[in-house]
């Protein structure tokens, strides 16, 4: 694959990617999965490094998947191409927004983007548990066969002590990482 391809993909993903970077990860999945880039357990590590790595998710993964496939050439263009259109539209749309704030018709456009973000984000959710939590996607046959033997009970137990520690808690995102990154290399490993 050429950098110019990498730079155009992203781009793309980049211009369509509406809800920030937990909404795009479904595009950059499906791209990687269709050019056979990675596997879903390669992506879900690509997203949990992408998630404790400074910077935006989207243009992390971004670059991870256009330096697995490229090299550092590959990782300046994919960053560049997710990065592109984001900056040009952010112009445009402060210019627009600024005419036209009281706009009926802006609102309700918007009004049906933020549940459309949702769903994005809740599929990329999803997409991670996948592999986090089972051994085999949720959505195969397989896993309705037996779903136990599929199941992993620590990383669950991870999964749930995360949300009791953001929900009831209100603990830093970057020190409940590093607990369960420990607690994860001690017991997962």
């Amino acid at each position: 694959m050429t950098y110019l391809n990498l730079y155009l993909v992203f781009f793309v993903i980049g211009l369509f990617g509406f809800g920030g970077g937990y909404a795009i990860l479904p595009l950059i999945f499906q791209y990687v999965q269709e050019f056979g880039y990675m596997s879903a357990a390669e992506f879900s590590n690509l997203v949990a490094l992408s998630q404790i790595t400074p910077g935006p998710v989207a243009v992390n993964a971004a670059t991870y998947v256009g330096f697995n496939t490229a090299g550092i050439p590959g990782a300046v263009a994919a960053t560049l191409g997710i990065t592109t259109p984001s900056f040009v539209l952010v112009l445009i749309v402060i210019r627009f927004m600024e005419a036209y704030q009281h706009s009926r018709g802006l609102n309700s456009v918007l009004q049906g983007i933020r549940p459309a973000t949702a769903g994005l984000i809740l599929s990329a959710a999803i997409l991670i548990a996948q592999t986090a939590i089972v051994d085999i996607p949720l959505i195969s046959e397989t896993f309705w066969k037996n779903p136990a033997a599929n199941f992993n009970l620590l990383p669950f137990l991870i999964f749930l002590g995360t949300i009791l520690l953001i929900g009831k808690f209100r603990m830093n995102p970057i020190l409940i990482t590093i607990i369960m990154g420990t607690i994860g290399a001690f017991l997962c490993g």
